[in-house]
């Protein structure tokens, strides 16, 4: 049906639903007969298609026809140990796959729990009553009540509008707002883009509000019908893993190259082996030294990360933020809500020229006061007769309840006949009510943006002129209350025909309304601090009020850290780049305000993030390098283009999230650092003996890709989810355009690196000559296998061992333990002793193997109070 060219009426009927929405008991028949809100997905791969991608890597497909051609020529031969040989790595090629094929489900299935957790509501109502359902829930014949900040949940036609307008810039490409009306059309076949009564699913309202039945949903929509053309987008890459891929690129050449060498070597000088065997060997080693899982545990640490943060109120909604918390240097946050506690009260009155506190019963005997107050709102009771409102207007309602006023009483007996809303330029909002034949404006809002709106005060219930006497007065109350960092919220009204204006209205007074700062931030901010961590305060608040609470936080001392927002309409954004950095507070600002602020620090190359909630905060989310949305305050639009939404609104889970951002990369480092300095060992090892030694067997290929085995997967998950340091604070925050391995990392590898295969060759030669090249190559896997399991505990933390609880991580210790057995499993176990081409060693050769292995702990040590020092 075209709904826009029918009657709301026939809808209605045709859909069997009305203004106090659908049953209940119907939803179940509504999903079977019109679909379900959720758009169509790409199916999952499944194992066997999941398992077959693990072998793209150009590698694995060499090492996999290696082993073909090696198990060919075994069977032709009928030679049993090259057969095993061959079958042995296919083997551990498929383990090595079935792990990855695990460790990306894993991945996938966090992000997919976290993404249902962020899924937004919608409020319906049903059998009669407001409620809220989630998205998904929707069906067609819903009714829907859209606000300012909503997005649209399905394609809805619309029966009653205030002031209603959406962006459809994702529908039509066009940016400006769309005004929506409760009119039918009468034109037929018009395009979506003039379809003015139709809410379409996807887009959002950007002001006023309205009330609509669901016409389509899901696949049925405007938006469906695109997106089963657009197909489905593929999954780009977090910067990160294309940092990972750069890195795994360049070793890979540098590696061919150092294989290609030894397999010449080998083929041209050592007679103790075949070509295959050379073949064999040569492949292995480069399977082993270059990370090719590496990307696949840098994601799964990431997506184990962002679990741990949506247990402690911090969702992340893209892997990539993960990262760039790490490297966050700027903390932009609103007051109220984040830095505060959001239990707002009123605790000063002011009128008749007279302050008076929240217990005197005075403001009683203002009736127009009263009026004002009771009538210039949007308070709505629930279902249990609680206030539903923003956090200004529950503090003036509860105030006016405990004074006995009723709200509800007082809308019905003087009926609203228009509203001009709130909006963050204005900073006030007005209604319009009727009483009898008289029709009044009422005005509430700042008192900086009311008062210059007023020729007349009200004084003991008489209108006079305001007078600048009078306006000095005022306004040296309201510094004295917002000094005491109280927001300050005025009221004014004007007897009113047809001009709805907010124009020669008469001031009438204001409260002062108390939010106390969160007891906790006290210490997030000086966690702030020691972390190199720049807090910026930015509010709409009077900025008396922001400096007041500011200087209790400990986040500014004096009024030069304040910019205003009048300030910044007279400031170029050149010149704000040159001195945004000297504020600690931004007081009076808009979103607009926000967004240039943004910019600037941006252009001052920090990493910003930013905080918001409402619809127009978007823009400044969406610009900063962290777009924090409220969880409880925001709008759907803001957590929309948000990266992370903050669940508590508290700002101390902000500077949490930025803290297990930090660790999260630390132990990423911490793997990379594990993994590229233990493979190093074998590409030495090998290379090296085959330059000197080229008539000794340093590694059999079984056993390179053992090793291989044994270093990629356990501990390098294990290291993945080490508890962050407790000096991750105490440093300044990375910066984010060094390349992942310059610096302390690149050295880091480099040296551990070294020592480890300095330790393992002069163990090979000294066995060699004393034990023969057979017992010191199974010295050799031995003596790589535990100190490589060893080394795990060096890279738990870049200070020293000795310092820290190495027993902290359970699940590091289950590793070790794991992997110690299996490496004595395949030594004691003939039947895998053989297999691995392993040889009886005794006592004495099992104790160089045990010392040379625990030597790679002091040598490291070592290693690292020289890099510390030099830092």
């Amino acid at each position: 049906m075209a709904y826009y060219n029918d009657e709301i009426s026939t809808i209605f009927k045709s859909l069997n639903s009305g203004e106090n929405g659908i049953k209940s008991d119907s939803v179940d028949a509504r999903k079977s007969q019109f679909g379900t809100n959720v758009l169509d997905k790409q199916k999952p791969l499944s194992f066997f298609k999941r398992l077959l991608l693990q072998f793209k890597n150009i590698m694995i497909i060499i090492l996999l026809i290696s082993a073909i051609i090696s198990s060919v020529m075994a069977i032709t031969e009928n030679d049993i140990e090259n057969l095993f040989e061959g079958i042995l790595i296919f083997f551990i090629v498929l383990v090595n796959a079935i792990v990855g094929v695990v460790q990306e489900q894993k991945a996938e299935d966090a992000l997919t729990a976290l993404a249902k957790s962020t899924e937004p509501f919608a409020k319906v109502v049903r059998d009669g009553k407001s409620q809220k359902v989630k998205i998904h829930e929707l069906v067609v014949g819903d009714i829907v009540q859209l606000k300012a900040g909503d997005q649209v949940p399905a394609d809805i036609r619309i029966y009653e509008s205030q002031n209603l307008k959406c962006n459809e810039s994702s529908m039509t490409g066009e940016s400006h707002s769309v005004s929506k009306k409760s009119t039918t059309i009468l034109k037929k076949n018009i395009p979506i883009s003039d379809q003015e009564n139709i809410c379409f699913s996807g887009t959002s309202v950007t002001s006023g509000s309205g009330k609509g039945i669901v016409v389509a949903v899901g696949k049925e929509t405007e938006l469906g019908k695109i997106a089963k053309i657009l197909g489905v987008q593929v999954k780009e890459k977090t910067p990160l893993e294309k940092n990972i891929d750069k890195i795994g690129k360049v070793l890979t050449i540098g590696i061919l190259i150092i294989v290609s060498v030894v397999f010449l070597i080998q083929v041209l000088f050592n007679k103790n082996i075949s070509a295959m065997q050379a073949l064999l060997t040569a492949v292995a080693l480069a399977v082993a030294a270059i990370p090719e899982s590496l990307p696949a545990v840098i994601t799964i640490i990431m997506a184990l990360g962002v679990q741990r943060l949506a247990r402690k109120n911090a969702i992340i909604k893209k892997l990539s933020a993960v990262e760039t918390l790490g490297c966050c240097n700027v903390i932009c946050t609103d007051k109220t809500g984040t830095l505060t506690k959001n239990e707002m009260n009123v605790h000063h009155i002011y009128f008749s020229q007279n302050l008076y506190d929240e217990k005197s019963k005075e403001f009683l005997s203002n009736d127009v006061f009263v009026k004002t107050c009771l009538l210039c709102n949007n308070i709505i009771f629930d279902n249990e007769n609680k206030i539903s409102a923003d956090a200004t207007e529950t503090a003036i309602g509860k105030f006016l309840i405990k004074n006995n006023l009723d709200i509800s009483k007082a809308k019905k007996e003087n009926h609203k006949v228009h509203e001009n809303e709130f909006s963050s330029t204005k900073k006030f909002m007005s209604v319009v009510c009727e009483n009898g034949s008289n029709k009044t404006l009422y005005t509430k809002g700042a008192l900086d943006y009311v008062l210059p709106l007023c020729t007349k005060v009200l004084i003991n219930g008489e209108e006079k002129p305001l007078t600048e006497n009078m306006k000095k007065k005022i306004l040296l109350a309201n510094n004295n209350v917002c000094c005491n960092g109280e927001r300050v919220i005025s009221f004014a009204y004007k007897q009113c025909a047809e001009d709805y204006k907010e124009k020669e209205l008469t001031f009438i007074g204001f409260f002062g309304i108390i939010d106390p700062p969160r007891d906790e931030v006290y210490e997030s901010i000086k966690l702030c601090k020691k972390a190199g961590l720049l807090t910026v305060m930015i509010t709409g608040d009077h900025p008396a009020t922001a400096l007041a609470i500011a200087k209790n936080l400990g986040l500014a001392k004096s009024e030069k850290e304040v910019l205003t927002g009048y300030e910044l309409n007279k400031i170029s954004d050149n010149d704000l780049k040159k001195i945004v950095l000297n504020y600690r507070v931004f007081a009076r600002v808009t979103p607009e305000h926000k967004l240039r602020l943004v910019k600037a620090l941006k252009a001052n190359n920090k990493i910003v993030a930013m905080t918001g909630d409402g619809v127009n905060d978007a823009p400044s989310i969406k610009s900063a390098n962290i777009g924090v949305c409220m969880g409880q305050t925001g709008t759907d639009v803001s957590k929309e283009v948000s990266d992370v939404i903050i669940s508590d609104d508290n700002f101390a889970t902000i500077v949490l999230a930025i803290k297990e951002g930090r660790a999260i990369y630390q132990n990423i480092t911490k793997t990379i650092i594990f993994l590229l300095s233990t493979n190093i060992v074998e590409v030495l090892g090998i290379f090296v003996t085959s330059l000197v030694m080229p008539n000794a067997i340093f590694l059999l290929p079984t056993q390179i890709l053992f090793v291989n085995l044994v270093t990629d997967s356990l501990p390098a998950f294990a290291l993945g989810i080490e508890p962050a340091e407790k000096d991750i604070m105490d440093i300044p925050p990375r910066n984010a355009n060094k390349s992942l391995l310059s610096g302390k990392t690149g050295w880091t590898i480099i040296y551990q690196g070294f020592i480890q295969s300095l330790v393992v060759l002069v163990m090979f030669v000294f066995a060699c000559n004393y034990f023969g090249n057979e017992v010191a190559s199974t010295m050799s896997f031995l003596t790589i296998c535990l100190m490589q399991i060893i080394h795990a505990i060096n890279c738990k933390s870049e200070h020293s061992i000795f310092k820290m609880n190495i027993f902290k991580n359970h699940f590091f210790n289950f590793s070790f333990l794991t992997l110690l057995g299996l490496i004595l499993a395949v030594y004691f176990i003939p039947f895998l002793s053989g297999l691995f081409g392993l040889v009886s060693i005794s006592l004495t050769e099992w104790l160089v193997v045990i010392i040379t292995s625990i030597a790679i702990i002091p040598t490291v040590e070592i290693g690292k109070v020289i890099i510390n020092k030099k830092r």
